[in-house]
């Protein structure tokens, strides 16, 4: 495989030649990443030249109406699913809440789901507030050491009949290590339940296709993507058709409308198809070649590859350090670039003494209180976050290194 052009993907970010920017490196990508040019460009030219009702008959609204479907036709491909199977809505949080509605009308009394404590709040708070309505809410609970889902746990739970869905991150905002999706949705499809995936925290690192994970339902922000402030969400049609329309009734026959009932943004949604014109021109620029899903798992391997040469030496320096606690795995290979650290000194803290040396991160409890709780660190307290993504360079994780050794 051909290693990364780590110089023409920053070129494709006008955020590392914007002069009030020069001299910070960017290690908060976990709470949303820098745009990529063909996102910005697309909007601006949206906002200049389509800013009117889209699908109407008059030449500007027509254009409108055909960038939306652009996106929506580009992105689907690259996931691996139908067209209408992919929804935009204002954010994943969202996106979760009305899926979370869909099924409490969906479930009949007694009926089960289960959840993890891994995750994010606001995509698991939804599901949990369904037990409000009878339904039974069962926890698939992470490992206290080691941050991990136990697959052994998870058969324990879907030992009945009676767990009708199965909802789990792709992996988590805080433990970054990846959880086996195909294999954890193939458990839940051989017990009867369909499979919810959040993958806010991981398709910042490469796109994934849907299809071959086995997901029943997938969901991810673009604004982690190198995108605008949308939640994507793909909802596959044996699933989508089953589950009670959530739109105006009329729409009820169109897939990618039953589960948005708010008015799309029309400008960020064809924006996002900016998206995947950076990945098609990752592609041709790193000469793979092949179909749009075979493209898309390339630039993927890119990807990673590139983050976990650049993650190994972080993780090897704070393995070193007896001040700090590193949740979750300590190899790359099977982790995000999301480093949570929990020490004496509060999160927040350490990143208000990081950015003095020019290096941009997060503290606090990043919306998993219970993932911190359950191993043993206090979301008061809360910790140290850095996070990147493939546009970070050697050099930056080298000053990263330096910086944290000044403040741990």
């Amino acid at each position: 495989m051909a290693e990364l052009d780590i110089n023409w993907v920053r070129a494709q970010f006008p955020a590392f030649a914007e002069p009030s920017l020069q001299g910070q490196a960017f290690f908060e990508n976990a709470g949303g990443s820098y745009t990529c040019k063909p996102v910005i460009d697309r909007l601006t030219r949206f906002y200049h030249q389509r800013k009117v009702q889209p699908y109407g008959p008059y030449e500007a609204s027509r254009l409108a109406g055909e960038e939306m479907d652009e996106a929506r036709s580009k992105l689907a491909a690259m996931l691996g699913v139908a067209t209408d199977e992919l929804s935009f809505g204002p954010s994943t949080t969202q996106n979760t809440y009305v899926l979370a509605q869909a099924f409490q009308q969906h479930l009949a009394p007694g009926d089960a789901i289960i959840v993890t404590n891994q995750d994010h709040e606001a995509n698991t708070g939804p599901w949990r507030r369904l037990a409000d309505e009878g339904v039974e809410v069962r926890e698939w609970q992470l490992d206290a050491e080691t941050g991990q889902l136990s697959l052994a746990d998870l058969a324990d739970l879907l030992s009945d009949a009676k767990v009708k869905l199965v909802c789990f991150p792709h992996c988590s905002n805080v433990v970054g290590e990846i959880n086996d999706v195909a294999t954890i949705c193939a458990m839940a499809k051989a017990a009867g339940a369909y499979s919810c995936v959040d993958g806010v925290s991981y398709v910042p690192h490469g796109f994934v296709n849907v299809d071959t994970l086995g997901a029943d339902i997938y969901l991810f922000s673009a604004y982690k993507t190198y995108g605008p402030h949308q939640g994507l969400m793909v909802i596959r049609r044996a699933l989508g058709e089953v589950l009670p329309n959530q739109g105006h009734f009329f729409n009820a026959g169109a897939l990618y409308k039953r589960f948005t009932p708010a008015g799309p943004d029309h400008a960020q949604i064809a924006a996002s198809a900016g998206m995947a014109d950076y990945v098609d021109a990752l592609a041709d620029h790193h000469g793979l070649s092949g179909d749009t899903a075979g493209r898309t798992a390339g630039v993927h391997d890119l990807q990673r590859a590139h983050e976990v040469r650049l993650l190994q030496p972080l993780l090897d320096y704070l393995s070193s350090k007896n001040s700090v606690r590193v949740l979750g795995p300590s190899q790359a290979e099977n982790r995000a670039p999301t480093v949570a650290m929990a020490a004496q000194v509060p999160g927040l803290v350490l990143a208000q003494k990081l950015a003095a040396h020019g290096i941009m991160a997060g503290g606090g409890d990043f919306y998993a209180e219970r993932a911190l709780r359950a191993q043993g660190v206090d979301p008061a307290n809360g910790v140290l976050r850095v996070s990147f993504t493939h546009y970070t360079t050697e050099a930056e994780v080298t000053k990263l290194i330096t910086a944290l050794d000044q403040v741990l």
